[in-house]
């Protein structure tokens, strides 16, 4: 077998370009080719070209700029084009380099869906604090539940020289080959409410599980019987998954029967304009459930109203619990029951811990899971059923 053919494919795709740049083939400002083209050119998969480039970038040979490709560096002329120096991958994502392939101090970055509720509010705020408290500053980009967003996301934080990132992931189920890439190569991040099943990462979120048992055993004392969940997440994320297992072991507990009707999913419900055409209004119609317990804050509101429109009293008529709580960022403020995450304590220690890898210098700092507490905060959204 000959050297090349003992070459890692990464360091190929890598010699591919340097060749490229060093004969003028690509010039100062030329699109490299697509990650699509170096796949198909040297039949490797996406992460591998991925891992290829960010080496190039650290290097100062290219630039990435999130959507648009990568380009040859204006200080390609100053660096090593020879494809004789070692690459340097795990480099180029334990430093996080910038477009101009140094290193900006003090910069980390968070990613996370959207800050349209209380729960991100506080989520990135606890971070903030975090961050700020020993002289860092927080850069935060939103990924808009779209695991492209994600990646581009990831890519742009890295590109201005980010120490570190903080990531609520989008999908679980599809693997972001920026964050594979980061845990293989030693880029300092944490993960945050969502975790990589079978992935060792650092991961900070409150227990679902427990606290969906919390709102179970809270409405079964209650005297309700008949107690429904509501999920309005257009994907069954790790966190989703873990709130109906908790619902359901809460009640094999009690030896209850489980109800399928009463796991209400694969709905959305952005607009109430004809809130009686939505599947929702009809359930509460029904009766069939007495209480309900909602995933998220947001939808909790949304229960609310439509329990109104549909002639129903909140609790008198149906209780509703709710994971976050959406009327108030003011503690105590709020008039929903629910479960509290300690969201702002969350982002706190994700920062926190984030800063503590970083720190370390390139140590084995190890994998930390971290699951806080959550609480059952009584308010003026539940009671017992009539």
């Amino acid at each position: 077998m000959s050297s090349m053919d003992r070459t890692p494919l990464y360091q190929k795709i890598q010699e591919h370009i340097r060749d490229l740049i060093a004969s003028e083939e690509l010039a100062e400002g030329d699109r490299i080719p697509t990650d699509r083209q170096l796949m198909d050119e040297f039949n490797v998969s996406k992460i591998t070209v991925v891992n290829a480039l960010k080496g190039l970038a650290n290097e100062g040979l290219i630039t990435r700029v999130p959507g648009r490709g990568s380009f040859v560096s204006g200080s390609v002329r100053n660096a090593e084009t020879t494809g004789t120096a070692e690459p340097r991958l795990a480099a180029s994502l334990s430093t996080s380099s910038s477009g101009s392939g140094v290193k900006q101090a003090g910069l980390i970055g968070m990613v996370i869906p959207s800050i349209g509720d209380y729960f991100a509010t506080r989520l990135v705020e606890g971070a903030r604090k975090a961050i700020e408290a020993k002289g860092r500053r927080l850069a935060v980009l939103f990924s808009g539940g779209v695991l492209e967003h994600e990646k581009e996301a990831i890519a742009a934080l890295q590109g201005i020289g980010a120490e570190g990132l903080l990531i609520f992931p989008v999908d679980e189920e599809q693997y972001n080959e920026e964050i594979l890439a980061m845990k293989f190569a030693g880029y300092p991040f944490v993960l945050l409410d969502r975790y990589l099943p079978g992935v060792e990462t650092n991961f900070i979120a409150a227990d679902g599980r427990k606290g969906m048992e919390l709102a179970v055993n809270y409405l079964w004392e209650l005297g309700h019987r008949e107690i429904a969940l509501c999920s309005d997440s257009p994907l069954q994320t790790v966190t989703v998954q873990e709130r109906i297992e908790g619902y359901m072991n809460a009640l094999k507990q009690k030896e209850a029967l489980i109800n399928p009707a009463h796991i209400v999913t694969g709905f959305s419900i952005d607009s109430l304009d004809d809130a009686e055409a939505h599947p929702l209004y009809s359930i509460l119609r029904s009766r069939a459930a007495s209480a309900y317990i909602t995933l998220n804050g947001y939808l909790a509101v949304r229960m609310s109203q439509l329990a109104e429109s549909a002639g129903l009293n909140v609790p008198e008529d149906v209780s509703i619990v709710s994971f976050d709580d959406p009327t108030s960022i003011v503690e105590g403020m709020g008039q929903f029951t629910h479960i509290r995450q300690f969201e702002f304590e969350m982002g706190k220690r994700a920062g926190e811990r984030l800063l503590e890898i970083i720190n370390s210098e390139g140590k084995d700092y190890g994998c930390v899971k971290q699951l806080l507490e959550p609480e059952l905060v009584v308010r003026h959204t539940s009671g017992p059923p009539r």
